[in-house]
């Protein structure tokens, strides 16, 4: 099977309190560039993220999507310093007693002396929340692979179709670029008596100007060559695999031999059929940047 690069692919899973919704979107790219978006809390998962999005894709710029949800979590607690507020209230009791004032502080006043009471993070439990995540990013890789081999299907079939279209074109050029030495011939000959009075042709001398067009006009090289490309995307596409690359480096190759057909054409319908062949080749080429 082939895959497209362009794709989408959503998870949610909800364990006890917490819940992590995962989304990821992707375009054609030369390469893997993936973009991570997901709250601070979770950055350092990131490594982990990029290297389990590595077994479902090759190519791409994708980017993923986070959020998360913890409705029972708490991330901080009150901590009670009672040594630091014994600490206050003897302090407080010597000075009371060393300028006869009177002791007032109360319980609410001691509270908000600094350091009696602190705010303290709880430790993150790294390890379900990886657990939890590694589910949702796996649930939304293969639904997002799925989008990508369906789409790679219909890609597939189409580049099929053009591909049977552009071996037609090629069997006409075949075909008919003989015939284009024959005519050749025949108007030689017709012109060379119309210009000599007494009808005789010196037949060697002919057949060496036929000979000149014959290998200036010949793509009999071109064509065998084209059609082993064109079979060879053909066999690549339906092997399936990684192939983007691949298919790339064929299509340029394809793309030469057409404008040198053209190049060599001196009859207007090959010539047109080239043109049209070229205008495949472009398709192709085109739609192949998209396959992974």
């Amino acid at each position: 099977m082939i895959k497209s690069m362009t794709g989408f692919g959503r998870a949610e899973v909800s364990e006890g309190q917490r819940k992590f919704t995962v989304e990821m979107k992707a375009v054609n790219h030369r390469y893997l560039d993936v973009s991570v978006k997901m709250p601070k809390k979770l950055n350092f998962f990131e490594a982990s993220i990029r290297n389990l999005l590595k077994e479902y894709m090759q190519r791409g710029k994708v980017d993923l999507y986070i959020t998360y949800e913890d409705l029972s979590e708490q991330t901080v607690s009150v901590r009670y310093h009672a040594d630091v507020a014994a600490s206050y209230m003897n302090y407080l009791k010597e000075m009371a007693e060393t300028f006869e004032l009177e002791n007032d502080v109360r319980v609410s006043t001691l509270s908000r002396y600094p350091e009696v009471f602190s705010m303290e993070e709880q430790e993150i439990d790294e390890e379900g929340i990886w657990k939890d995540l590694e589910k949702a990013i796996r649930l939304g890789a293969e639904a997002f692979v799925e989008s990508r081999v369906k789409e790679g299907e219909n890609l597939k079939n189409d580049l099929l179709d053009k591909l049977d279209g552009m071996l037609a074109h090629v069997a006409y050029i075949e075909e008919n670029s003989p015939k284009i030495i024959d005519e050749y011939k025949q108007k030689l000959q017709s012109k060379v008596r119309d210009l000599m009075e007494d009808n005789r042709i010196d037949e060697n001398r002919l057949l060496m100007e036929v000979t000149l067009f014959a290998d200036k006009i010949c793509v009999d090289e071109e064509i065998v060559r084209l059609k082993s490309h064109i079979e060879m995307v053909k066999n690549t596409l339906i092997e399936g695999g990684s192939i983007g690359r691949k298919l790339d480096f064929i299509v340029q190759e394809m793309n030469r031999e057409a404008n040198t057909i053209l190049s060599k054409s001196t009859d207007l319908e090959i010539s047109n059929r080239g043109i049209e062949l070229k205008t495949d080749i472009e398709k192709v080429r085109e739609q192949i940047q998209n396959i992974e």
